[in-house]
């Protein structure tokens, strides 16, 4: 059963076309790595599914219910993780109080959200002196574990990331999506728009939008 679902979507810019009449459905469990050229509207279809832009028509649907009837705010801070090409975290806190933050806005209550939020960042491979730096004493790879962490803060059902390993050598890709691969197998929806070979091929299925038709591989 789909978790994530895309009925008939379109969506034009102006008088320009984006994305035309694309349907698919996405399972939990699973890995989707979005792959087309630029300008394909990959970008733009992650912004419709986390409800940050509104289809000109068809709908998109998440747990049987289109997403325009869903509070957006309540829909990115308990369903829906979203994970920024530039991470989007704030360069003047700790990897901790990113998480922490995120967790307060979301509002998670936890008998500990501390140890909590250690714990994700701990599932993603930061050690603790790591935790405690700020967002720019790490490393991009460090940089994406923390964004990683700070959108499964909430435990979503999905997690919509954007080129999440666009600025990372091929060692730390392959990490990356060992960490997706296995928020995957604890029943998670990872949804990852991409130019990277190497993650369509980590990936459980790749949908390749060629605007305005797509085809499953």
């Amino acid at each position: 059963m789909s978790v994530m679902k895309l009925e008939n979507v379109s969506f034009s810019y102006e008088t320009q076309k984006i994305i035309d009449d694309l349907s698919y459905e996405f399972e939990k469990g699973k890995v989707y790595a979005v792959t087309g050229r630029s300008g394909a509207g990959k970008t733009t279809l992650l912004s419709l599914m986390s409800g940050l832009t509104s289809p000109s028509d068809g709908k998109v649907i998440f747990n049987e219910k289109d997403v325009a009837d869903i509070d957006k705010c309540e829909f990115r801070s308990r369903w829906v993780g979203v994970i920024f090409q530039n991470y989007n975290l704030l360069t003047t806190l700790t990897a901790m109080e990113n998480v922490m933050l995120s967790m307060d806005i979301s509002g998670v209550k936890m008998e500990d959200n501390a140890a909590y939020a250690r714990h994700l960042l701990a599932r993603m491979g930061l050690t603790e002196d790591e935790m405690d730096r700020r967002i720019l004493k790490l490393s991009g790879g460090q940089q994406q574990r923390v964004a990683i962490a700070r959108a499964m803060s909430f435990d979503p059902d999905v997690i919509l990331a954007d080129e999440p390993t666009g600025n990372l050598d091929m060692e730390t890709q392959e990490d990356i999506m060992d960490i997706f691969k296995g928020l995957a197998d604890q029943g998670k929806c990872i949804i990852i728009v991409t130019h990277s070979p190497k993650v369509a091929e980590l990936s459980d299925e790749v949908m390749s939008i060629q605007a305005p038709e797509y085809k499953r591989q």
